[in-house]
């Protein structure tokens, strides 16, 4: 009795707290908004002059975008363009890193009517830009710590992050969504701190709030969570909080910024790496790169004015190439996910515990069909495919369990990865040791502009800012300013979310059967939602090839990957390679690695016929997609104790 009364006074102490941070919350957000958006209107003011320029070119953008039809240039033409470049005729820009950054400043300035050059040694959002945690977010811990240590800077990336979240999801509508987040009560104080933390993130978001954040009822939170445990670490529910944060395809969303780059007039070229720096003899400044084409094993120079690189976690690599023993700005994190099968999660509602026991947050999210549960912070050495630890894969299921009803078995865990989060240091800054999770934009004295940090969401701004540095370093002449706020990615233009029924409604999938006999099979809602929120406005070119083609057989049992998808991507958005497809352009390798490497057979029979390729290439396209899909630790290529059962998956 005396015990349940102490809980209640200290649940009166702190919602007494919680009111008393929101009066000072209040007047610091009422601070920092009015500067926020005063900074904007003078800026407004400055710039009026050129609006009417810069919305002109946006249009003209957009239709030369509509004039291209969605037809990127052939790779073979890109790889024309780079070899094409010299001393006389340089680029403008030469973008190093294939990520969401370094592809974010190559549509940038190439909207900006710059000419623009970008190569990346793998594929288009290889690293870490794949691996992310899928979520679009304005960054709810940052605003925790902004009102508790009254921080007008970590508020300042908060509303600049619910910005670019707006932006994100205004862009590319078909790759990305809202989606409600629920966080648990379990305790009585739990329910005011939360409630008041979350509505002062309505409060921040303004504008561009997605939906407003509500309290649900124990019971409430039971019929829209039914996995959610009713009792954790002994502690009854009280009740849940439930606000609206953004998800997205990340690896698609990345492949559509590259595509609409290289529509926009950029010469962008995956697999292909920059092996050396060109340099001015007398001024020592770099004019270009030496670049090494992994698909054609062509070398060649590229000249520009200015190099940016956008390396994310390998920037200290390309540093190198500039200054051999330069200082090393990167300090590597790794971020560990794992997906499980869909009845983890209800179908459009997240799970996200700010606090768990060892004080780290951990979630669960609904994403393709399936769960996603992480992460993990922990420092990590610097590789090309970082794998996930059998501890870290252990602690997101021993952390979730306890706020779960059904059992968690690791071998439900369908597959694992792990991220490399390029936390950055300035060299400029006067504490070089300060690791900052905002990004960093900096130029060496030999000219390369450096871009790294930051997260997914503010990528577009971080591209922004490399932008505006390269042209003053390289006094180049932009047509009009920065577009790409407005500017639909591809597919995201007239997209409409219920254009999947046309899809389901005029499409057959025909089927060649083990006899070689085509067979029609039904377009059914699944696979055409599936293309529809994958390929947004050009979802209809992969249906009519698996119509007319005879590539309608879905990839993998229980998956809507379709063959035609294969095809459309060797020939639409420069996909090279089996992994390039399966991890990438179907997200396939990270939603169940044993139903990739089922796949990948007549994956890569589908591209040799695309690409011409020979046996021998066929033969090491196996195993190279083997060498990756063997750093995912799913159940089926790990040893583990589940219980009662000893799992071991032979090689």
């Amino acid at each position: 009795m005396f015990g349940r009364a102490a809980k209640l006074l200290l649940g009166v102490s702190v919602t007494a707290g919680a009111v008393g941070s929101v009066a000072v919350a209040h007047s610091l957000i009422s601070d920092t908004s009015s500067s926020f958006y005063a900074d904007g209107e003078k800026q407004n003011g400055v710039l009026h002059m050129f609006q009417n320029r810069d919305k002109q070119a946006l249009e003209t953008v957009k239709q030369r975008l509509l004039m291209t039809d969605g037809r990127v240039p052939p790779r073979l033409v890109q790889q024309a363009a780079l070899c094409g470049s010299s001393t006389a005729s340089p680029f403008d820009i030469l973008v190093i890193g294939g990520g969401g950054t370094g592809c974010g400043v190559a549509l940038d300035a190439a909207t900006r009517g710059l000419r623009v050059a970008l190569v990346e040694r793998d594929d288009f959002a290889a690293g870490t830009s794949s691996r992310s945690t899928k979520l679009v977010h304005g960054g709810v811990r940052y605003l925790e710590k902004a009102v508790f240590h009254l921080d007008t800077g970590q508020l300042k990336l908060v509303f600049h992050a619910l910005e670019e979240r707006a932006n994100i999801l205004r862009n590319a509508p078909h790759l990305c969504s809202a989606l409600p987040m629920m966080t648990p009560c379990y305790e009585y104080w739990e329910i005011p701190y939360f409630w008041a933390g979350l509505k002062l993130y309505d409060l921040v978001a303004g504008r561009h709030l997605l939906h407003l954040s509500r309290f649900y009822s124990a019971n409430e939170s039971k019929a829209l969570f039914p996995t959610l445990a009713e009792d954790g670490h002994g502690k009854s529910l009280k009740g849940a909080v439930v606000y609206y944060d953004g998800q997205f395809n990340d690896s698609r969303f990345n492949v559509a910024l590259a595509c609409t780059a290289a529509l926009a007039g950029a010469a962008v070229l995956n697999h292909a790496e920059a092996i050396a720096f060109n340099k001015d003899e007398f001024t020592d400044r770099i004019t270009g790169a030496r670049v090494h084409d992994h698909v054609t094993g062509k070398e060649f120079n590229v000249h520009a004015k200015v190099v940016v690189n956008a390396g994310g976690p390998f920037c200290d690599d390309v540093l190198q190439l500039a200054e051999k023993g330069a200082t090393p700005i990167i300090s590597p994190s790794s971020g560990v996910h794992i997906v499980l099968p869909d009845y983890y999660s209800p179908q459009g509602m997240g799970l996200i515990v700010p606090k768990t026991k060892d004080g780290r947050v951990v979630f669960l999210l609904p994403w393709l069909g399936r769960t996603v549960a992480g992460t993990t912070d922990s420092s990590t050495s610097i590789t090309m495919l970082p794998e996930p630890h059998e501890e870290e894969i252990e602690f997101i299921l021993d952390a979730i369990s306890d706020y779960l009803c059904v059992k968690v078995r690791r071998s439900d865990v369908l597959s694992a990865w792990s991220g490399i989060r390029p936390l950055a240091s300035d060299p400029g800054a006067k504490d070089t040791a300060s690791i900052s999770r905002d990004h960093v934009v900096f130029t060496g004295p030999d000219g390369l502009v450096t871009v790294t940090g930051g997260k997914w969401t503010t990528y577009r701004s971080m591209a922004q800012d490399a932008v505006d540095i390269a042209i003053k370093e390289g006094g180049l002449s932009p047509a009009n300013d920065c577009i790409t706020k407005d500017l639909p990615l591809m597919g995201g233009e007239d997209w409409d979310p219920s254009c999947f029924v046309s899809i389901a409604q005029q499409y057959v999938r025909m089927k060649r059967t083990y006899g070689g006999k085509l067979v029609p099979g039904a377009m059914d809602t699944t696979i055409a939602k599936h293309l529809a929120h994958s390929y947004g406005s050009f979802a209809q070119r992969v249906a009519t090839i698996a119509q007319n083609e005879g590539l309608g057989k879905c990839l993998a049992h229980g998956y809507p990957f379709l063959e035609a998808e294969v095809a459309y991507c060797a020939r639409n958005e420069y996909c090279e390679s089996a992994v390039d497809f399966l991890a990438r352009r179907s997200r396939l390798a990270f939603l169940d690695t044993y139903a990739a490497g089922k796949a990948v057979p007549q994956v890569i029979e589908i591209l040799a016929a695309e690409h011409g390729w020979s046996k021998a290439r066929k033969k090491a396209e196996v195993v190279k997609a083997k060498d990756f899909l063997r750093t995912f630790k799913s159940s089926q290529n790990a040893r583990f104790d589940d219980g009662k059962i000893k799992s071991s998956i032979s090689e």
